[in-house]
């Protein structure tokens, strides 16, 4: 089998394993639901989960998005800024957010509600950072180590992240692209932060006449 065409079909295992998951820890807890359970809802074997992911906590944590992402940033024109090419990704990217917006609710209402997921954020964090970093390191031709690409990439990581708990916090009413959208503009203008809070400052504190 050419190893596209298997690398592919392990995805979409990946992916049915982590669906059935999700409805189990839906219908029945987080605790409740064994390995088993979804081995078996998965019509798989124990270990052939374990093949797929070391442990219940990763079926959660498994970002399907990321590789796609990636791919997309390494095949993108490389004269292109990264603000405009990440809100170009997150344009392409919009619609299967939205055709997955259950499970991705589920899934963040899950680390934010399981002490051992929400543990495990920052080592996921930190896994996101480094693919970014890798991926904008082949884009730029500047080594992994370089500290302005590592700090861009932990810009960029952060933004996103907080644009999801945004997203979860308002219960998903807003397509989530467009929550990330508006964390890429808050990159862009953040400066005036302090600007306009000391504008507020000035306007409160004007003597009365």
């Amino acid at each position: 089998m050419p190893a596209g065409l298997r690398e592919r079909k392990k995805q979409k295992t990946r992916e049915a394993i982590q669906r059935a998951a999700l409805r189990l820890f839906s219908r029945n807890g987080y605790d409740a639901t064994t390995v088993e359970d979804i081995a078996a809802t998965a019509e798989i074997s124990p270990s052939t989960f374990f093949n797929y992911f070391p442990t219940k906590e990763d079926v959660v944590l498994y970002d399907m998005y990321d590789p796609i992402a990636i791919d997309m940033l390494l095949k993108a024109p490389t004269d292109e800024p990264l603000n405009r090419l990440t809100r170009r990704l997150l344009d392409q990217l919009s619609e299967m957010l939205e055709n997955d917006k259950e499970m991705i609710l589920s899934r963040a209402q899950l680390v934010m509600d399981v002490p051992e997921l929400r543990s495990r954020m920052w080592d996921e964090l930190e896994r996101t950072h480094a693919l970014f970093t890798k991926a904008l390191a082949q884009r730029t031709g500047r080594s992994a180590d370089d500290f302005e690409l590592r700090v861009t990439a932990r810009i960029l990581v952060s933004a996103l992240y907080e644009a999801a708990i945004e997203w979860l916090r308002i219960g998903g009413r807003q397509p989530l692209a467009s929550v990330a959208k508006r964390a890429i503009e808050v990159l862009e203008t953040g400066g005036q932060l302090t600007t306009q809070a000391a504008s507020r400052k000035r306007t409160s504190i004007r003597p009365r006449r």
